[in-house]
């Protein structure tokens, strides 16, 4: 009776211990609303009745196997007591309740994929798929052997295409400050290439430049930056997001001299009326629409912006298109500032310019919302501007390839990786994944690899954790962005200080608040992996033309 007694107990205790609701998990996540806790109560009901049905019939069997123990026990004559037999049953009640309780708090609560260290061989299991054991890449021989016949040699023409482009977009900015006043309109500054093109990874044909184009304000106007970390607490979905101030040159806001003046109380200031709003001036309309302002708001629009962008950019074109024998139009109506330069043999030359404003003499850039911007939550406003690194992370490319060997791989290994995503993304369709995620994975590990493990020998072993990082990342639905609250970016990077200690930003937080989208982006990586052996192998023997995919619609300038 002691012993049964123990076990009744110790089952209890484990019971309560392991109780969700008096010690839930410290990773344990709240549904996202009620019909979200409706759904999930559902299926645990299902599951908890199967399961029912199940531990009733393991009841029925242990009673049965216990009343036939009991019998020939009598028969030998050893007496037991009627107390055991109770307490036998509650003990098998109690462990019918543990493991009921046990697989709730299993099924509720979604726990995070276990972080595996740097060096760790561990499997890639795939959600419902079958596991795999690493990257099952090709020899090296067939990998070196892709890598030169159908990625270096497709990127060959790149510095050919750049000059071309920047020597055309040299022409069309000079034409473009012609045609407008630097006294009373905004001030284009020279262009600066960020992307891909510049950091020497682009895989994807057509070869696509992409352009900053800064400006300022005609004084005494300037810009005054105010960003999402300066607030002590903002929502999540406008991380990474700020809005810009105009105000005058001596950072007073907007409006004349009559708020700073005392005036008599028989003089009028020209430029308010009774009511004291801003009247229209005489010659340039109203000031916050001449400033690219939002309606009585004194902070800069991101909508009236690209419209001013892409009438400037038109005029300039109309100035000096008889001095070349190919069209200018505009490549994608949902992309502002994409440009397709057209020849006459039908070939096509896809480039895309961006105004932005440069964020208090830093390498940090404030640019309009893009749509296909994969790593950019939706805008509240068209006052908000998505703050980008782009510039920042080409220097941190940069200034790490100085320190890396001669022929470091880490270049060779995001062009790879790059290159299976943009094909599965053709067999499959669209998905959670894009190559500034790849391009994210990278940065963080030329941070916690030394020089050495970049050597060119290592293509295959870099290829393999990169892919191991992102697939704990897609787990854990977590992937931080490099720069924002990264304290272990070197100080050389010149970043501000506020955003060096700003909350990190998580890029996968889409697939937090997507169900849908996180499972389709699962399938879609593990048959990617799946599919690399034999992309690589084919596309070896077979090297892709880059006129296969036509030309996209244009809307001529």
């Amino acid at each position: 009776m002691a012993l049964g007694l123990f076990r009744v107990c110790l089952v209890v205790v484990t019971a309560i211990v392991n109780h969700p609701l008096l010690f839930p998990r410290e990773n344990a996540t709240v549904p996202e609303n009620e019909e979200e806790i409706l759904r999930k109560m559902q299926e645990h009901q299902e599951k908890l009745q199967l399961e029912q049905l199940r531990l009733e019939e393991e009841v029925s069997r242990l009673l049965a196997e216990k009343e036939a123990l009991k019998q020939a026990e009598e028969e030998e004559g050893q007496q037991q007591p009627e107390a055991y037999t109770a307490w036998n049953l509650w003990s098998s009640l109690c462990m019918i309740l543990f493991l009921v309780i046990e697989i709730w708090r299993q099924d509720y609560q979604d726990t995070p994929f276990p972080e595996c260290p740097a060096g760790d061989e561990d499997e890639l299991s795939g959600l419902g798929g079958a596991p795999l054991k690493g990257l099952p890449l090709p020899n090296k021989a067939t990998l070196d052997h892709f890598y030169e016949h159908c990625i270096r040699s497709a990127t060959g023409d790149a510095a050919r295409t750049r000059e071309f482009v920047e020597g055309f977009v040299d022409d069309l900015l000079e034409a473009l400050r012609n045609v407008y006043s630097r006294n009373t309109d905004m001030e284009m500054e020279d262009f600066i290439g960020v992307g891909s093109m510049y950091e020497n990874w682009q895989v994807e044909r057509p070869l696509q430049c992409h352009l900053y184009v800064p400006f300022t304000p005609p004084e005494p106007y300037s810009f005054r930056p105010e960003l999402w970390c300066s607030s002590l607490s903002v929502p999540l979905d406008w991380q990474g997001y700020g809005q810009i101030k105009v105000t005058l040159a001596d950072g007073d806001p907007l409006g004349c001299a009559c708020s700073k003046t005392k005036l008599g109380e028989d003089m009028l200031c020209l430029l308010h009326g009774k009511s004291g709003g801003v009247q229209p001036s005489g010659g340039g309309g109203d000031e916050m629409k001449d400033l690219l302002c939002s309606r009585e708001s004194s902070h800069l629009d991101t909508m009236q912006v690209m419209k001013w962008f892409q009438v400037a950019l038109t005029r300039a074109w109309h100035r000096i298109a008889h001095k070349y024998e190919f069209d200018l139009a505009f490549g994608q109506l949902d992309t502002p500032g994409s440009l397709r330069i057209k020849f006459r043999s039908g070939k096509f030359m896809p480039f895309i310019l961006t105004p932005v404003i440069q964020c208090n003499d830093s390498d940090l850039y404030f640019v309009p919302q893009l749509p296909k911007e994969p790593h950019r939550g939706p805008p509240a406003s068209s006052t908000d501007w998505f703050l980008s690194f782009a510039v920042s992370e080409q220097q941190f490319l940069r200034m790490m390839g100085k320190a890396l060997p001669e022929d470091a791989c880490h270049l060779s290994c995001l062009q790879i990786a790059s290159f299976l995503l943009s094909k599965q993304s053709r067999l499959s369709g669209p998905s959670g994944l894009h190559s500034y995620h790849l391009k994210t994975v990278l940065l963080h590990l030329l941070l916690t690899r030394q020089a050495a493990d970049w050597k060119a020998s290592q293509l295959s072993v870099r290829l393999q954790e990169l892919f191991r990082f992102l697939e704990r990342s897609l787990h854990e639905k977590k992937l931080h962005h490099f720069f924002v609250g990264n304290n272990k970016v070197p100080e050389a990077m010149g970043l501000p200080e506020v955003v060096r200690r700003a909350e990190p930003i998580n890029l996968f937080r889409p697939f937090v608040l997507q169900r849908t989208l996180y499972h389709s982006t699962m399938d879609f990586f593990y048959e990617m992996l799946r599919n690399a052996p034999t992309l690589i192998s084919e596309y070896s023997l077979h090297v892709p033309s880059d006129r296969a995919s036509p030309p996209p619609k244009a809307v001529a300038l």
